[in-house]
């Protein structure tokens, strides 16, 4: 059984994110997306558990692409696949046009899993898992924080964190499923591995040869730096609290 797991290199976590021209500046410390590592982890996961037999990981992106790519290959994908495009990821391959191409490769790989992240942190749309369930006419389960086979293979249960609990939905394969942070913790990819993932096939498409409609549907017309915010001041007590509420705020 084999699965596919879209990862995205994104500006990394940890760093403050800038604003050069009228775009996010690139230029600094990428890395894979926190939750396309979360799925890498869990396809790696059912697999040692012999529930996979082989994690495709999928990048769309320039060539610098190849490094996310090695480090799903080091923490225990089987190969990898880049959609090679100048495209700025961030903005101008938007979720559909992702989805349309993700859709493409699964009718070239026949998977019967597509695990991924619920969102990028870059643009936080939260789309392009739904998208493709929609194009690929499959059932989905969305914030995954637990995923379990039944005894043939054929159905999985899925348990996902909702506002009055824990709720777990069951769907037959092939099936989407878009992962959350509560899901596992992911290994780190050791120097060994790493040197090990070199050596492991990569596939490398250009976008253009995919014949998929890829136009933005949506333009950015504007990025700036969040306003500074204000410094605090401490009152010394509940009446210059109130007062400060109803005379400077006006909330009162």
């Amino acid at each position: 059984m084999r699965a596919i797991v879209p990862v995205k290199r994104v500006v990394d976590y940890a760093v403050k994110v800038r604003v050069a021209g009228n775009a996010v500046d690139l230029n600094a410390k990428m890395s894979m997306n926190p939750f396309c590592e979360i799925a890498v982890e869990e396809s790696i996961r059912l697999k040692e558990k012999g529930l996979l037999s082989e994690v495709v990981a999928v990048s769309i992106g320039p060539t610098q692409c190849q490094e996310t790519l090695r480090q799903a290959l080091a923490m225990g994908a089987d190969r990898a696949i880049l959609i090679k495009t100048d495209m700025r990821t961030d903005s101008d391959l938007q979720p559909l046009a992702v989805a349309k191409i993700l859709a493409k490769l699964v009718e070239k790989e026949s998977p019967l899993l597509v695990m991924m992240g619920k969102q990028s942190i870059d643009g936080d749309n939260n789309q392009t898992g739904q998208l493709l369930a929609g194009l690929l006419s499959w059932p989905q389960a969305t914030f995954a924080s637990a995923i379990s086979f039944n005894d043939l293979k054929s159905s999985i249960s899925v348990s996902r964190e909702v506002d009055n609990g824990i709720q777990t939905v069951s769907m037959n394969l092939p099936a989407v499923v878009t992962t959350d942070l509560r899901l596992n913790t992911p290994r780190f990819a050791t120097l060994p591995n790493l040197m090990k993932a070199k050596k492991k096939p990569m596939e490398i498409l250009e976008l253009q040869s995919l014949n998929v409609d890829i136009l933005p549907r949506v333009k950015v017309s504007k990025v700036e730096d969040p306003p500074a915010r204000k410094g605090g001041r401490i009152l010394g007590s509940v009446d210059e609290l109130v007062n400060a509420l109803r005379i400077e705020a006006k909330v009162l």
